[in-house]
């Protein structure tokens, strides 16, 4: 399995989206009786205490890659991974969400729900630029050196200068000899077999 780096344009996509949806609910429900804008106070604490753990279990899988840490389960470090990257773009979203809220609720702020609603998607906002930044740092810290496999060119170039075929190249070495053969077999020449 090979992972890559979260590219820099999901997050952007995420932040424009999650804003463009905030920025729909506020207005579609402006003048409703029902609303959902703003965060129970619960939830960016949730999402603080998400983000703490996110950043224990990275700077733990860190640590084991520089040889600090002696022992740690694979499945954890790979769990530890998608932890970091999926909270580093759901962050991004919610970034969005609730800044595109608080835009929306900033001209009615004489208002006391509008007044309250924007100050619950200050925090929340915060929060989740806060955990958006620790996934996309946890994703970093998640990042192994270069496994010196059968792949790796340091060591197809040592097998090359020890005369050794590697494995992959064994299978093409036997398809090479066997299409010579009917080569040979069909012009006439060696054997036919």
């Amino acid at each position: 399995m090979k992972a890559r780096r979260t590219p820099w344009w999901y997050y952007a996509i995420a932040v424009i989206l999650g804003g463009f949806a905030g920025v729909m609910l506020v207005k579609l429900t402006e003048h409703s009786e029902y609303t959902f804008t703003g965060a129970p106070w619960i939830v960016p604490v949730l999402l603080g205490l998400l983000g703490v753990l996110v950043l224990v279990l990275s700077w733990q899988v860190h640590k084991y890659v520089k040889g600090d840490l002696k022992d740690l389960s694979m499945e954890r470090a790979v769990n530890t991974l998608v932890l970091a990257k999926s909270l580093g773009v759901a962050g991004a979203a919610l970034v969005g969400w609730y800044g595109g809220q608080l835009v929306m609720c900033l001209p009615h702020l004489d208002a006391e729900y509008y007044a309250n609603a924007a100050l619950e998607c200050g925090v929340a906002a915060v929060v989740c630029l806060a955990d958006m930044i620790i996934g996309i740092v946890g994703e970093y810290w998640c990042q192994l050196p270069p496994h010196e496999g059968p792949e790796h060119p340091q060591v197809k170039e040592a097998e090359r200068l020890r005369g050794a075929a590697p494995a992959a190249n064994a299978a093409g070495a036997a398809n090479r000899v066997s299409a010579r053969r009917r080569h040979e077999s069909e012009n006439g020449r060696g054997d036919a077999r």
